[in-house]
């Protein structure tokens, strides 16, 4: 398969940006990684920015599909389905290019609120939510809103624990708390 230029350099971009960070990665140490010159870039991107929002769309779309198949992979039945998104994660966090969430990083160096890598950031949360809270109403748990926001919560905050301290098995400590949220939901009051 041939890959356009445009697609080569985000892609390029996107493994900089991760291991370096979008203000630790220069345009001329970018372009000359992905052996492109900044007339391709500016043929193609406005700016940096713009760059970096074109590498977060795309990485949307790729984690996204790539997640609900592994999920899905993992499990059948819709409750097992809510802890499979545990495993999951566990799998990403092992992963020698694991650099954390590319998107919390984001966030971390763009504090304008109104800016489009916030906005690519929010969409890509709300989607991650929002997909949990399906799983949640495909297993029939009662208030699947209000446990999906839950779910998503743990799944947030074992990404963040693994990328700040390390911990590997954070999303396994998360899948437990998990699975006393579901089994709770469930219990009659």
């Amino acid at each position: 398969m041939v890959i356009s230029r445009r697609d080569h350099l985000v892609q390029v971009a996107q493994d900089e940006f991760a291991a370096h960070g979008f203000h630790g990665t220069g345009i001329d140490g970018l372009l000359a990684k992905a052996g492109v010159s900044k007339k391709t870039l500016y043929a193609h991107f406005r700016s940096k920015e713009e760059l970096i929002v074109a590498v977060l769309r795309g990485h949307d779309t790729n984690f996204r599909d790539d997640f609900k198949r592994d999920v899905e992979a993992l499990a059948d039945d819709p409750k097992e389905r809510l802890l499979a998104v545990f495993d999951v994660a566990s799998d990403w966090f092992h992963e020698k290019s694991f650099y954390g969430c590319i998107f919390i990083n984001a966030v971390a160096e763009y504090s304008e609120g109104t800016s489009p890598i916030r906005e690519a950031c929010r969409d890509f949360k709300q989607m991650m939510k929002t997909y949990i809270i399906d799983l949640a109403r495909d297993a029939s748990l009662p208030q699947p809103g209000v446990i999906g926001a839950q779910l998503a919560l743990l799944l947030e905050g074992a990404t963040v624990t693994a990328q700040v301290s390390g911990d590997k098995n954070a999303a396994l400590i998360a899948k437990e708390a998990a699975r006393s949220l579901i089994a709770s939901a469930l219990t009659p009051a």
